[in-house]
């Protein structure tokens, strides 16, 4: 066997690659079955780019133990080499790596050019028409085939050479394809822009690694983008100038007159937009921006546009409903209701049990009986679905209301081509962020009403801004606020303590002889008693209070951290381990999925129908064709090797991911370990996506401070400033040409 201690001490061997066991597409990571040139068989684990059965490597790394899988040689370097023998050639050309050869082909190009294949394939494929069955549709595409092989390869072996490890060789590849050599070349860190995943500090290693500047104007530009980019994700529309600044010299080690400078070019290019801001400066993405002028402009000129009178007694209607649905309306439901068709916009806004849904149910009844049509939308597929069941009428998410392409990454619908109807009502109103809220608007034409409703102290939404917060404290929007707990709803300690919670009260226990009751607040403050006391809540005691399996979709535990011992991940891993043990489901990274795993959607995918925050169980886990089926509420959904990572183990679930749903019940830890979680609105929409039971388990201290505090992050955003000025006369600031 050829071997050799190398420097580090480690091993390697040279040989060819038999099968491969398992691939995760995402970074690369491999198991395969290697035969070494003395004829040794091993299993090599590592991070490769795709390979196939024939192909030749040195591996270097070292012995690992597998307390499941036994002996394996785990790899840490590797390089490639075309096999040389045509016995090899046929094997490697046999496993379907190059596109157009399949094992006949393989066998017929190997009897005409024997161990010349590869050079012939590199210097002069034309001359595979000597071969039965290669016509120029099949040489062509051999031809693009090879020569994608050839570059991944290459772009491997370059990155390696600067320390790159193989799995984001593999994304740049995926990514960029046959640029891959000029974008590293010209601007690596456009990586960091086009790549899930890829960070600033990957992309300047990289860009360091290949001789750039530290000092250069391009590297401080990116680093200034990145740090935009990361606030947006926080949920603010624009950033502080003194604080990017300030961050900006200090990461990377240069005076403050060299990040101005780059600035002063970014903002020459239109790449950042600046205007005044509390006597300094906001920065902004050109979008952001834009965004946020157009959609208080769209607002204001809607409220200002003339609102048609119903052709019909609108109270004799409202109580002709109330009849026909046997309720029985508050005088602010009544409020609420007219003035959605008084009003060319409305704001609906209150909490749990005061009636919200009701008044959309009668909304969408009297817009039924004056046989206009109204659409009925909310941000994501279960709030939508929630909507559709609680009005018996068609609700839809708003990219599908918007006719979302997926392929043009665009919404069909816009001012060219507006949606149609009298109203459209959008519940959950505080999940919708600025850049959704601005293509919305483009597709609302002047003539038709729109009625926001949502609960004002709920958490804002995931994206940037804080629509409803903003419009509200415009005062440029007429608002109907719902105060009042309704009878059947004030027997419900969910909802008597939510308001409690909101209003910074201490929540109220059910007598410890109340075995019906739909609140439980259990003191622990001991994090492993906490995280013990989770695992037996769903697996023994919520199921049998609730009739339910302990795999019921409808039993949700939300953790307001995803790390620590209580946090989303641990949680996943131990729930699926006691819940759903056994069997060996489909690896893919450092997760598996098993049948009848709960899990969830993370991103919309219109494809496939099936949209964030939808949870779904596994049916199948098919090892030998790599895919998972997940069935979501009676549809059954295929997941392959590139969308894998769309799903993610569901057991438990942050507060941002739980919101917009809604549960039989919720679990939640509540520790002071969560301390810069415990904030009251985050709290407070853990506890109101429960319906039937909400379960508590933490320490008084945590659950006082996440009452008490009552000091959200605050999200840089001007949109109220644009509906107070406009709502006076006044201009919109204009963004600055200089700094």
């Amino acid at each position: 066997m050829k071997k050799a201690a190398l420097v580090t001490g480690d091993e390697h061997f040279d040989g060819a690659v038999d099968e491969i066991v398992f691939y995760n597409p995402d970074n690369g990571y491999t198991v395969a079955k290697f035969t070494t040139e003395d004829g040794e068989a091993l299993t090599i684990v590592g991070a490769f780019p795709p390979l196939s059965p024939g192909e030749v490597l040195r591996v270097s790394g070292a012995w690992e133990l597998n307390p499941r899988f036994g002996r394996q040689f785990k790899v840490d370097r590797f390089t490639m080499a075309l096999p040389a023998s045509a016995k090899g050639i046929e094997k490697f050309l046999s496993s379907g790596l190059v596109r157009g050869i399949g094992p006949v082909l393989a066998a017929r190009i190997i009897g005409a050019f024997g161990a010349d294949t590869i050079e012939i394939l590199k210097r002069d494929p034309d001359r595979l028409r000597e071969i039965e069955g290669v016509g120029e549709v099949k040489l062509k595409e051999i031809r693009r085939s090879w020569a994608e092989h050839q570059d991944i390869r290459d772009l491997i072996m370059f990155l390696q050479e600067h320390g790159v490890s193989t799995g984001l060789a593999t994304k740049i590849y995926k990514q960029y394809g046959g640029r891959s050599f000029t974008v590293l070349r010209t601007d690596p860190y456009q990586l960091s822009l086009d790549i899930w995943g890829v960070g600033f500090k990957t992309a300047d290693q990289i860009a360091l690694k290949l001789g750039l500047d530290p000092g250069s104007l391009r590297r401080v530009q990116a680093y200034i983008l990145y740090i935009l980019e990361k606030d947006n994700e926080q949920g603010h529309v624009f950033s502080s100038a003194a604080e990017v600044s300030e961050k900006c010299a200090a990461d990377l080690g240069l005076p403050a007159a060299r990040v101005e400078e780059a600035l002063a070019g970014l903002v020459g290019s239109r790449k950042v937009v600046t205007e005044d801001w509390q006597g300094g400066r906001a920065l902004y993405l050109p979008f952001f921006y834009q965004a946020q002028d157009d959609v208080a402009r769209a607002i204001h000129k809607l409220a200002g546009f003339p609102c048609r009178a119903p052709d019909f007694d609108l109270d004799k209607a409202v109580s002709e409903t109330e009849k026909d649905l046997g309720l029985s309306f508050s005088p602010l439901q009544r409020r609420a209701i007219r003035e959605s068709f008084e009003r060319k916009i409305l704001v609906i806004t209150g909490g749990p049990g005061t009636g919200k849904t009701t008044i959309i149910r009668a909304i969408a009844d009297i817009y039924g009986r004056w046989g206009k049509e109204v659409l009925l939308a909310a941000p994501t597929g279960r709030a939508a679905k929630r909507l559709a069941e609680a009005t018996g009428r068609d609700a839809r998410t708003i990219h599908r209301a918007l006719e979302f392409q997926p392929k043009r990454g665009a919404f069909k619908r816009n001012e060219s081509n507006p949606l149609a109807g009298e109203a459209l009502v959008l519940d959950e109103f505080s999940m919708v962020d600025l850049p959704l809220m601005f293509h919305l608007l483009k597709a609302v034409p002047p003539w038709m009403r729109l009625v926001l409703v949502g609960d004002k102290d709920q958490l804002p939404s995931v994206g940037p801004g804080n629509l409803l917060h903003d419009i509200i404290a415009s005062g440029t929007v007429d608002v109907v606020r719902l105060d009042e707990i309704f009878r059947q709803e004030k027997e419900s300690l969910i909802v008597v303590n939510a308001h409690r919670v909101n209003q910074g009260q201490a929540i109220v226990q059910p007598p410890r002889t109340d075995k019906d009751a739909d609140f439980y607040f259990i003191p622990q403050n001991d994090e492993r008693k906490v995280f013990e006391t989770i695992l037996k809540m769903c697996a023994w005691s919520v199921p049998r209070k609730l009739g339910l399996s302990p795999l019921d979709p409808r039993i949700q535990v939300i953790s307001p951290m995803y790390k620590g011992l209580v946090g989303v991940e641990s949680l996943n891993t131990e729930l699926q381990a006691r819940l759903n043990p056994g069997g060996e489901g489909l690896q893919a990274g450092a997760r598996v999925f098993r049948a009848r795993d709960k899990v969830m959607q993370l991103r919309n995918d219109y494809d496939k129908d099936v949209f964030n925050g939808d949870i779904g169980s596994v049916l199948h886990a098919d090892r030998a064709k790599y895919r998972l089926y997940v069935d979501f509420e009676g549809r059954t959904v295929c997941y392959e090797k590139d969308t894998l990572n769309d799903i993610a183990l569901a057991y438990a679930v942050s507060v941002h991911k739980a919101q917009g749903s809604e549960y039989q019940a919720v679990v939640m830890p509540l520790l002071t370990q969560h301390f810069i979680m415990l904030q009251r609105n985050l709290f407070y929409t853990a506890l109101t996506r429960a319906k039937k039971l909400s379960v508590v388990i933490g320490s008084y201290k945590a659950l006082w401070i996440a009452v008490k505090n009552d000091n959200p992050v605050k999200r840089n955003s001007l949109l109220k400033d644009r509906l107070v000025g406009l709502a006076g006369g006044a201009s919109l600031t204009r963004p600055l040409d200089k700094l």
